[in-house]
């Protein structure tokens, strides 16, 4: 196997499938002979030429809308949304046109299209750079939502993500893109959408979580460990759909759980997941689910966001606070 990054694994991703397919089309804001913000699609214009990966207007809603009109004519678009913070202008064609256009059209279309774009703090970006928006696409039937926290999943995820027929909202954790490296398969291969990942076993406490947010967890389970408390650590992977059926086993086995997010606490992805184990898991619980999550504020300027962001710290105190109800 290859040792790469998230963005070589994304990158590959994207180039197996404008191999595999001639319908798979990339296109947004500077991603064909710069290759895009992050080098995501860095020589793919060069391989496979501007009628395949070419460059867009800075006009998000430009970018969706095209997404939409070359889904149903049996194209597979990627469309690159730079930083997404951008994408409010965006949301009509993303949540209104793309994720109903199979109702609305009685099943004669579909919107075969995936919306990649960066998030998440840490890196001391610009205002609407790094805030985390999966709240948004949450509450909106049919649209998927994919949200990877290594280099393995992330390749498989797109590649999945790219060959399915509802569009797919992809965000990309930008403090995960050239963090680390691991091990990723060469060619094509998929990691199934919908399904969580056990990235760590427990007994004792169960963290739900997502993105940066699973390494997050992972040092405070190493914490924990060395006090005798075995916390298992599960990597959603994908918070639309949710592969609830995984969280209920775990929580059954460890009776108590925290979720964690990087995004502000209201309404996210958290509220839905407690909302989910109370409808399903609850005689199973021996203490209300937490939530660790960043403030109910505006994300902040650089100089404090590191004050602002769930660290292990942040963690280690839910887990305790659940132990100890």
């Amino acid at each position: 196997m290859a040792q790469m990054t998230m963005i070589q694994a994304i990158k590959d991703a994207m180039r197996v499938e404008l191999q595999r397919d001639p319908n798979v089309l990339i296109f947004g804001e500077d991603v064909g002979k710069v290759g895009g913000v992050f080098r995501a699609t860095e020589g793919l214009q060069g391989e496979f030429g501007e009628d395949r990966v070419f460059d867009t207007p800075l006009a998000e809603s430009a970018i969706a809308g095209l997404a939409v009109g070359l889904g149903v004519q049996g194209f597979r678009p990627i469309a690159e949304i730079q930083f997404v913070g951008f994408i409010f202008e965006a949301l009509d064609q993303m949540l209104v046109q793309a994720a109903r256009m199979r109702y609305r059209s009685g099943g004669k279309y579909n919107s075969p299209i995936v919306f990649r774009t960066p998030f998440g703090g840490g890196v001391k970006a610009a205002e609407l750079h790094t805030d985390s928006l999966e709240g948004l696409i949450l509450q909106s039937p049919g649209i998927k939502l994919v949200v990877p926290s290594n280099p393995y999943d992330a390749k498989g995820l797109l590649i999945s993500a790219i060959r399915d027929n509802d569009p797919v909202f992809f965000m990309e954790h930008l403090n995960l893109y050239r963090s680390f490296r691991g091990e990723v398969p060469e060619g094509e291969y998929t990691v199934e959408i919908g399904k969580a990942n056990v990235v760590r076993e427990g007994k004792h406490v169960t963290i739900l979580t997502y993105g940066a947010m699973v390494h997050t967890s992972l040092k405070a389970a190493e914490e924990m460990a060395k006090k005798g408390i075995e916390v298992e650590v599960i990597d959603l992977r994908t918070l639309l759909p949710l592969d609830i059926d995984t969280i209920v086993e775990s929580i059954k086995k460890t009776n108590r759980a925290i979720v964690v997010q990087e995004a502000q606490k209201t309404s996210g992805a958290a509220a839905e997941i407690i909302a989910q184990i109370n409808e399903k898991a609850i005689l199973h619980l021996e203490a209300p689910v937490l939530r660790i999550a960043g403030p109910d504020t505006v994300y902040p300027f650089a100089q404090i966001e590191d004050q602002w962001l769930p660290n292990p710290a942040r963690v280690i105190e839910g887990i305790n606070k659940v132990l100890e109800f």
